[in-house]
């Protein structure tokens, strides 16, 4: 049994040179194998024993984080400064 590709690879074919798509899961040839040259791209070899090492860390919090760009909750956000007041110009006397 082959190594397993974690990612998805486009390689050359060593004996006819065309491009070709390896998917995540699939086992290629060794000598397509050896045309993947980023070792991120494999799945690691030995799998976790420990159920919950292999499970992706939980969040700190219950609260779920929308994606992309977000504002600070109401409860995180600085309080808003009063506008400045500006001083009013008096009346000129000569107009």
């Amino acid at each position: 049994m082959g190594r397993r590709l974690a990612a998805a690879v486009h390689v050359q074919h060593p004996k006819s040179r065309e491009w070709i798509v390896l998917e995540p899961g699939d086992e290629p040839d060794e000598d397509v194998a050896a045309e993947v040259t980023n070792p991120d791209a494999w799945e690691d070899d030995e799998p976790s024993s420990d159920p919950e090492e292999s499970s992706p860390p939980e969040s700190e919090t219950d609260e779920t984080q929308p994606l992309g760009f977000t504002a600070p909750h109401e409860d995180e956000a600085e309080p808003a400064q009063p506008t400045p007041r500006r001083r009013r110009k008096t009346a000129d006397p000569d107009a």
